[in-house]
């Protein structure tokens, strides 16, 4: 169904916000529009939300996978305020879930198990958000892919990911307690080219909804607990998103497009599009989950 604006979807569609698991797809270019909506409905979520411009085209099959809304992601702190809106009209404790256009979900399991059967299983952990790594994809051949995408040849890096303690300003910059600031892939093999602020790779991209909760420009949540890797007692599930964006953007900018000839080196490896690759490179944490 076609909206003609967010005000529009959040009240004449409320009925897709009802339940969850709910996924809200930005679109920031043309690119693996198509893919990026078929992947996430494969997985399961049962309703996707497509904020996306006016010139994106869809076939009829694709249109009537997803509710349309006309938006425009490069307006300032475009994210944050759809999500929180949205966030503000969904039923209280569903599951959202946002991304943007050719970034894919992987979760441990997926080829066999379904995104509800995942959270259900999370939420019994008690826990109401899940930290996930936002892993850079290339394609290996920049001459025959200049935007870098491509599916069919799409590369990550198996290495050279780590973690810093997260500093809390209110405390003296003292570590704050289970919470960690990941880097690693393009923004840290390029990072002369990122902005020092955009250099982190990890993402709370699936959460519970509940009153007054915002999510922050920083990818981060008001509620400290959502921003956690973990809870107290043992290790939770973890996911990955397989992402484009840094590469596109990194060949997109004028600034860095002329520097980089290849985004392959000794650690580059291709990307198998499965689960078992990503638990087998330390990329996402099975947890209990079995």
């Amino acid at each position: 169904m076609k909206y003609s604006s967010l005000s529009d979807f959040l009240e004449q569609g409320k009925a897709a916000l009802a339940k969850g698991p709910i996924a809200v797809i930005c679109v920031e270019d043309l690119r693996e529009v198509d893919t990026t909506i078929r992947h996430h409905r494969m997985i399961g979520f049962r309703e996707i939300i497509l904020l996306a411009p006016d010139m994106l085209e869809l076939t009829e099959t694709l249109e009537a996978l997803v509710h349309r809304v006309p938006y425009d992601m490069h307006a300032d702190d475009a994210l944050a305020l759809a999500m929180n809106q949205i966030i503000d009209a969904t039923a209280p404790g569903q599951w959202l879930y946002y991304c943007y256009n050719a970034e894919y979900l992987f979760f441990p399991f997926c080829e066999n198990r379904t995104i509800g059967e995942m959270l259900a299983f999370h939420l019994e952990e008690r826990r109401d958000a899940m930290l996930t790594y936002v892993v850079d994809l290339y394609a290996d051949d920049l001459d025959r892919f200049p935007d870098a995408v491509s599916i069919e040849e799409a590369h990550l890096d198996k290495s050279g990911y780590y973690a810093l303690a997260r500093p809390d300003p209110a405390n003296h910059n003292h570590p704050k307690e289970r919470q960690l600031d990941f880097f690693g892939g393009l923004r840290w093999r390029f990072e002369e080219h990122v902005d020092r602020e955009r250099r982190r790779i990890d993402r709370i991209a699936l959460f519970r909804t509940k009153p007054g909760l915002r999510l922050l420009p920083t990818h981060t949540f008001s509620d400290e607990e959502y921003n956690t890797y973990a809870c107290p007692w043992h290790h939770n599930l973890t996911a990955t998103i397989c992402s484009f964006r840094t590469a596109k953007a990194l060949k997109a900018n004028p600034g860095s497009r002329y520097d980089i000839d290849t985004f392959k080196w000794h650690n580059s490896t291709k990307f198998e599009w499965h689960s078992q690759q990503l638990l087998d490179l330390g990329l996402m944490e099975p947890g209990q989950w079995f």
